[in-house]
């Protein structure tokens, strides 16, 4: 089994839904985000995913995400973004493009991760 995994980041603002106490409050996050691709295979370079792909796809994601009111986005109306669902949505997205991506770590602190992938059967 082989994995790559990249690093990036975005800044936004967001509330939670359904929340009693301090982030029920429109709040901020550097969010720190890694998405790991996995997979048995490699191509005939003995890559599995190209570096430079799986930047770019999980680049054009954080893009959409950087310095916005994440409740305010189509995908988070009347959801709560939390980090656990901000994870689930950056997989799914970048699943679209790349079939091996297996894992999406969200840090909202230093200390505090929600990580999102599913179970193969």
């Amino acid at each position: 089994m082989f994995e790559v995994r990249v690093e990036t980041n975005f800044s936004s603002a967001h509330h939670l839904l359904n929340y009693k106490g301090k982030c029920e409050n429109m709040h901020g996050h550097n969010w720190k985000v890694e998405v790991t691709a996995r997979g048995n295979e490699l191509d005939n370079s003995n890559i599995l995913v190209d570096f430079k792909t799986l930047k770019r796809v999980v680049n054009e994601i954080m893009e959409y995400l950087d310095h916005k009111d994440l409740n305010e986005l189509e995908e988070f109306k009347n959801e709560s973004p939390s980090s656990e669902f901000i994870a689930k949505f950056i997989y799914y997205k970048a699943k679209q493009q790349i079939k091996e991506v297996y894992r999406v770590n969200v840090w909202e602190t230093p200390t505090s991760r929600a990580s999102y992938f599913e179970i193969e059967d």
